[in-house]
């Protein structure tokens, strides 16, 4: 049966594909601790309990008709007090657009800034850009980042293609790293990007644009602080496109309540594109979050529980791995600053299992370490980084604080059954 050229070339998950040989072991009765998944165990992890109380209420007021095409008026109205409150951003309802979750709009983006063949730009590893860059039939400019900089691009690894882009898509705090952009270095790529864009005004081209995913922005540790392109350089407004919600701040992943904000024309069109897709979030959903985020003592007291809960597990993981360097095996982390990601890495290629196979691949490391470890992980390469990456994401959302020990027991059992 033939079917498109675009549904042919389409590439499948490589998460899915760990899931499959986790699914496996999961089957046969073996305990495995699966670090691979982006999203939280919501009976370690639950969604407020005044969000879910409120999205009850508005069920049983039969709120279960259309939303409005560009999300309900009083939601956009609290996202746009809160962005203000808490960012000190002016973003008005009219330039607010609400969907089910960030992914539709994602896809908006792209489609209604790029024309086909247009050229994106964007780091790796980084999260689904290979994918809505081939969806839009895009070319891509790919930045091999380095675990020197966090995996965060910087400016002088952009500079050499600015002349060449029509997006640059950048995410901060990033998944798959949990690293963040420091001041400057956001700073400096955001006045490049102004600098190119009055040019190419002067000359009546279409300008770069920049998609700013934030969605972890609120997950952020210790001294870390969450910096946007627009406070910054307030000239980039006019460019900027930010991705948002309430998926991951407030373990909402199935909540399915995202926005997006930026220049009202851009808004309009990706709401007209998305009115026919109709990728709107529930109706009651958004009622419930409107009111939600406007309790501000609901919000922060489970801010502040949450960022607990994750920041605890994510150092539980990062001190093991250091231990585990100081006893001289192959392996290393970067100290986590935000999200629920830790990276890690595992130098193991040319090792020796206990069945005489030598690990050639990273593939070959991560089925080994789920096999003699039982910790499932996603390589780097995953996220558009190289095969060759030795670079791993460990997710915390759905690991069991009394459970760390044990895997790191069984990992260092693991590793010195390599020779």
């Amino acid at each position: 049966m033939k079917i498109s050229k675009l549904s042919q070339g389409l590439k499948g998950s490589q998460i899915i594909n760990i899931a499959g040989e986790v699914s496996k072991l999961k089957e046969s009765g073996t305990k495995v601790y699966n670090q691979t998944i982006g999203d939280f165990d919501p009976e370690i992890f639950q969604i407020p309990e005044r969000l879910k109380e409120l999205i009850v209420n508005f069920y049983e007021k039969n709120q279960t008709n259309y939303p409005q095409a560009n999300g309900m008026e009083t939601l956009r109205k609290s996202v746009s007090n809160y962005l203000n409150t808490r960012l000190n951003l002016d973003y008005s309802q009219e330039e607010i657009l609400i969907s089910g979750g960030a992914r539709p709009l994602i896809y908006a983006i792209y489609q209604t800034v790029l024309d086909i063949d247009d050229t994106v730009l964007f780091p790796v590893p980084s999260w689904n850009n290979d994918a809505y860059t081939y969806l839009s039939r895009n070319k891509a400019i790919i930045i091999q980042t380095k675990p020197e900089n966090k995996f965060m691009p910087t400016v002088e690894e952009i500079q050499p293609y600015i002349k060449d882009v029509n997006l640059i898509s950048l995410c901060s705090p990033l998944n798959p790293t949990g690293t963040t952009f420091d001041k400057e270095t956001l700073l400096e790529i955001s006045e490049m990007i102004v600098l190119e864009n009055k040019e190419r005004l002067q000359q009546g081209r279409k300008p770069i644009y920049l998609l700013y995913d934030q969605i972890y922005w609120q997950l952020t540790y210790d001294e870390i602080q969450h910096f946007n392109p627009v406070s910054l350089v307030p000239e980039i407004k006019d460019f900027t496109i930010f991705v948002d919600g309430i998926s991951k701040a407030f373990a909402s992943t199935g909540v399915r309540v995202g926005w997006a904000f930026g220049p009202q024309i851009i808004i309009d069109k990706m709401k007209a594109l998305l009115s026919h897709i109709g990728a709107w979030a529930p109706k009651a959903e958004q009622l419930a979050t409107a009111s939600y985020l406007s309790e501000a003592i609901h919000v922060n007291n489970y801010l502040e529980e949450i960022k607990n809960e994750l920041k605890e597990r994510l150092n539980q993981f990062y001190n093991g791995f250091k231990v585990l360097k100081s006893k001289g095996f192959l392996v290393d982390a970067i100290k986590p600053e935000a999200a629920l990601y830790l990276t890690i890495q595992f130098d193991l290629i040319d090792k020796i299992t206990p069945s005489q196979q030598k690990l050639k691949t990273t593939k070959e490391i991560t089925s080994y370490l789920l096999s003699e470890a039982k910790l499932a992980i996603v390589p780097f390469y995953a996220f558009g980084a190289s095969d060759g990456s030795n670079w791993f994401r460990l997710s915390v959302g759905t690991s069991k604080k009394e459970e760390v020990s044990t895997i790191f027991i069984l990992l260092e059992k693991a590793l010195l059954k390599l020779k």
